[in-house]
Parts: structure tokens; sequence; C-alpha cells
């Protein structure tokens, strides 16, 4: 296996676990669910098992997700900076809004979990921009400080985390439909994103 290999398959196990979590599901639960045993998902979970093409599609369909969510990798353009129009005196960020966009402005002032296991995944996709402060973005296994004027973008099926670093921050966060079911409040406490 290749290092890029290695990193999609620990991204998938991630993900597996955040998606489990954020439905509130134990081993036993999931594993009802997909028809494999506990001790098997937990070993799926853990890296203790090899991970196979059909036992993906099922954990897939189990977990309410597709396939292509399920080992989707980053993109690298995850932070922007806003355009600047300056016939108009506007600065704009990019962002692609759909019918059933939530946006929250919240007011971060601990850092993101230093612990990546406690990071989450859930269906959709997230935006954030930073009014104010530095906002800290941790996407699997990659740290990316988002300062003031700049936005991201992420899938939010890779593993995830916002905090503020050095301080509050105040961000603009806007989720689609599937983002912000996997923001509601679960029977196991996660991390905010």
């Amino acid at each position: 296996m290749t290092q890029e290999d290695d990193e999609l398959d620990g991204l998938v196990r991630k993900r597996v676990r955040a998606l489990r979590l954020a439905h509130g599901w134990s081993l036993d639960d999931l594993a009802a669910r997909a028809r494999i045993s506990p001790s098997s998902l937990s070993r799926i979970e853990n890296g203790g098992r090899r991970l196979a093409l059909d036992q993906l599609v099922t954990l897939a369909r189990a977990l309410d997700t597709s396939l292509d969510q399920l080992v989707e990798t980053a993109s690298d353009d995850v932070v922007s900076n806003p355009r600047i129009d300056g016939g108009h005196g506007q600065m704009r960020w990019p962002v692609r809004m759909d019918p059933g966009m939530t946006v929250i402005r919240q007011r971060m002032v601990d850092p993101p979990p230093d612990n990546l296991a406690r990071l989450r995944a859930h269906p959709g996709r997230e935006w954030l921009v930073v009014l104010s402060g530095t906002a800290v973005l941790l996407l699997g296994n990659r740290r990316f400080r988002v300062e003031t004027n700049q936005s991201a973008e992420f899938p939010t099926m890779l593993p995830h985390a916002i905090g503020a670093e050095g301080g509050p921050c105040d961000v603009l966060g806007i989720f689609d439909r599937d983002a912000r079911r996997g923001h509601q409040p679960s029977s196991e406490e996660q991390p905010p994103c």
C-alpha cells in the first residue's frame, strides 16, 4: 500500500466511526444494520481488519450515505480569500447556495480538540467566513488557519472540527441540509464543529 492508500484507509475508518457516533449508534446497532458482527465492525474502525469493497458498500448503506461520500478525498483549495469589488465597495466570498441552507453566526473561544478521535464526520458540505480573529479548521490530519476575511469550504464527510486560535473569533457558518442534520445533538457527546 502507498502512503496515499494508507491515508484514505485511515480516513474511511474515521468516517465510519464518526458517522456511527453522529447517528448515536453503538457498535452493536451499526453491526446489526450492516449485518456484520460487532467485533468485525470494531476491527474495521480500529484498523485491525482489512477494508473490502463489499463491506464499504454495506456500511455506506447502513450509515445512510453513499460509497462516494464515504471515500471522498479532500480538495486542496479549502481556504479562500474574498474577492474585492472596488467598483461597488464590496467584499464577496464565493459560496454556492442551495435551498435548505442554514446560516449561523458563532463566537468561538476554545481551540479545536487536540484528539483526532474527537473529530466528527457526517454527510453534507459546510462553508465558513471568519469575521474577526483567527479560526483553526481541522480536516482529518490537516490543520488550516483561517484568518479574518478568509473563508473555507469543505465536505463534512472529512472528519473535522473548528475552533479559535489566540483568542475569540467570530465565524459565519453556512450548512447545507445534510450538514445541518449532522450538527443535531446525538446521544453521545461530540465536539462542535
